[in-house]
């Protein structure tokens, strides 16, 4: 935007001011009498006066000379058009000339008198300039102006440039809105929401306010089943639904994806939960997506600061809390309302360092693996092991699975974790094999393995680094994370019995896998689960009936059959009976470290070469 700067043009003493009589707004530029002692100043001799309204005639703006009471000198054309456009006499210069007065018919508040105030200022020579953007309400709407004014002479007149930035105003407020607001649901975004908190948070005397983190049950399977479009809907319609039971003075905002956090104003933890009850109905109702009726469950957390006192809470640390209550609300068994406690708190912050600690663990050489035999039925001798990886921690000892794979399935760890595996139990078992133990170990994968597509090319590069033959491998994956994604599971699993490492599905009898996925899936071992074989008391022959069950379907499909669990000798005599191929649990052998194997093997069986 440009600034006039008359300073070096126009001059005028102040017994030389015109005097102006009537409206010289009204009239047209060529009919106005200037004053007659106003000169243009250049390198030559003194212009007449009428270039200096030639001037401000062509400024593009609507400008004003004025002196130092406000009396208007000059009004240039453009402010003359701009006032007819507008329609509104408030805009017009009155008979006095007094632009002051015209400025605070237009708008009389403090920010009008501060800007009087400047101008004046501006006069006397006591600033550069005056710079400011005010709004007017005005028959056509609020327009928004940029007002920049600079002195032009000793005398203290001024030039006051009036620049309409309706269009920039408006351009930066939608910008800014959508920088603070989400695009889809229109609701307050991740960064709005902590600043709403925060301020509310922060508030002089205020009452308790609480957080509700809100995260949709099932909302993948919308995506996934009927497009990306239905979950858009889906959330749009779920952003209505929360904020029509919520109060006048709460505040819904969308974290992402299907996550909501609603912010409720001086709301103890009652009010909340009475809140976060009809957040629940309200979803509990059936989606209309497209003619297709969808029904949700949404899981809820709530976290609640007292009234305001000398702990400073931030927003940061309320949303965590309703987050941290949110998941243990999923752990419960989804669509349901958790409070928020101190022992979250504490089992997330022990869960943060298990993970910390779990990944120096596999930089430390803390990880070790025990492996458990399995038994031959048909011959009665042992050939192969399961490895079954442990975690030996500095303090606590020894860690089973159960006290770490959670977490790191959580963290995105299990990956590298079974990487590491598969290279030390086949270099172990490459070992052995050099030793005179020919063994076949299995080794456990995964869902997020096989997930990310490189299961072939990690065994791959496991078995050329230990240059173990891929017969001596197994590659287990449990029944449940088959069913995650069969087809990408059967790919990779059809690869690896190509290249001759066998295939196990872990668990089965669990209920997750149909037959549709067990003929889909290339193979070679069913592992039986140890839900079915270690039977209560009194279950025998309906044990022996799903067993006998699997095995039959496993031999007509050409799969062998492996018992897990097997605890007892009753146990183990039936697996025998009904047909099983292998077997293994605690009654044979409880997992060892490699080192202790072959005493063991020693004392209890020879194993039998593999052809």
């Amino acid at each position: 935007m440009s600034t006039l700067d008359v300073g070096t043009v126009i001059d005028e003493t102040d017994e030389d001011r015109p005097d102006l009589a009537g409206d010289p707004v009204a009239r047209r530029p060529e009919d106005r009498e200037l004053p007659r002692d106003v000169r243009r100043r250049v390198d030559g001799p003194a212009q007449p006066a009428v270039v200096v309204e030639a001037v401000l005639d062509a400024l593009p703006s609507p400008t004003l000379l004025i002196d130092a009471d406000g009396t208007v000198l000059l009004a240039n054309t453009a402010w003359e058009k701009a006032a007819e456009v507008v329609g509104d006499d408030r805009v017009r210069i009155g008979v006095d000339g007094d632009y002051f007065a015209m400025a605070r018919r237009l708008n009389g508040d403090d920010t009008t008198s501060t800007l009087i105030d400047q101008l004046r200022a501006l006069s006397r020579g006591e600033r550069p300039s005056v710079q400011a953007d005010y709004a007017l309400e005005l028959p056509t709407g609020t327009h928004w102006v940029h007002l920049q004014a600079s002195r032009v002479d000793q005398a203290g007149q001024v030039v006051v440039t009036h620049t309409d930035v309706t269009g920039r105003v408006a351009a930066e407020r939608a910008s800014h809105w959508r920088a603070r607001h989400d695009t889809l649901t229109e609701l307050p975004n991740r960064a709005h929401l902590h600043e709403l908190i925060d301020t509310e948070l922060q508030r002089q005397d205020r009452g308790p306010v609480s957080v509700l983190f809100l995260d949709v049950d099932g909302f993948k399977d919308v995506n996934d089943s009927l497009g990306h479009e239905a979950g858009d809907d889906l959330l749009r319609q779920i952003a209505q639904r929360l904020t029509g039971v919520t109060r006048a003075g709460d505040t819904v905002g969308r974290l992402g994806g299907d996550e909501f956090v609603v912010l409720c104003r001086d709301c103890d933890t009652t009010g909340a939960e009475a809140l976060a009850d009809r957040c629940r109905a309200s979803i509990d109702r059936p989606f209309d997506l497209g003619g297709r009726l969808v029904r949700l469950g949404v899981s809820i957390g709530i976290a609640t600061a007292a009234e305001s006192g000398p702990a400073r809470v931030r927003s940061t640390d309320l949303v965590r809390d309703a987050d941290l209550a949110m998941y243990a609300a999923k752990a419960a068994g989804r669509n349901r309302v958790r409070l928020f406690t101190a022992d979250l708190r504490a089992a997330a912050q022990h869960k943060a360092t298990v993970v910390a600690e779990l990944r120096d663990a596999l930089d430390d050489g803390q990880l070790v693996l025990h492996y458990q035999p399995v038994l031959h039925l048909a011959s009665s001798r042992c050939t192969g092991v399961e490895a079954l990886v442990r975690w030996r921690h500095p303090r606590r000892g020894l860690l089973a699975p159960a006290d770490f794979l959670p977490t790191a399935i959580q963290h995105d760890l299990m990956a590298p974790i079974a990487r590491w595996v598969l290279r030390t139990a086949t270099r172990q078992t490459a070992a052995w094999a050099r030793a005179g133990l020919h063994l076949v170990t299995s080794v456990n994968i995964g869902a997020q393995h096989v997930a990310a597509g490189t299961l072939v090319a990690d065994v791959r590069e496991a078995l050329e680094d230990s240059g173990l033959p891929p017969e001596q491998l197994v590659v287990e994956l449990a029944e449940r994370s088959v069913a995650e994604d069969v087809e990408r599971a059967a790919a990779q699993f059809a690869e690896l019995r190509r290249s001759g490492v066998e295939v196990s599905i872990d668990d089965f009898g669990t209920g997750f896998s149909s037959l549709g996925q067990l003929v889909a899936t290339p193979t070679g071992l069913l592992k039986i689960d140890r839900s079915l074989v270690a039977y209560p008391e009194g279950r025998r022959s309906q044990a022996a009936a799903a067993i006998a069950a699997v095995v039959a379907l496993a031999r007509a499909c050409g799969v062998r059959t492996q018992a897990e669990g097997v605890e007892t000798a009753e146990q183990l005599e039936l697996a025998t009976e009904l047909g099983c191929t292998f077997a293994q649990g605690f009654h044979l052998a409880r997992p060892m470290p490699a080192e202790d194997l072959a005493g063991w093997l020693a004392e209890h069986a020879q194993p039998v070469p593999v052809p």
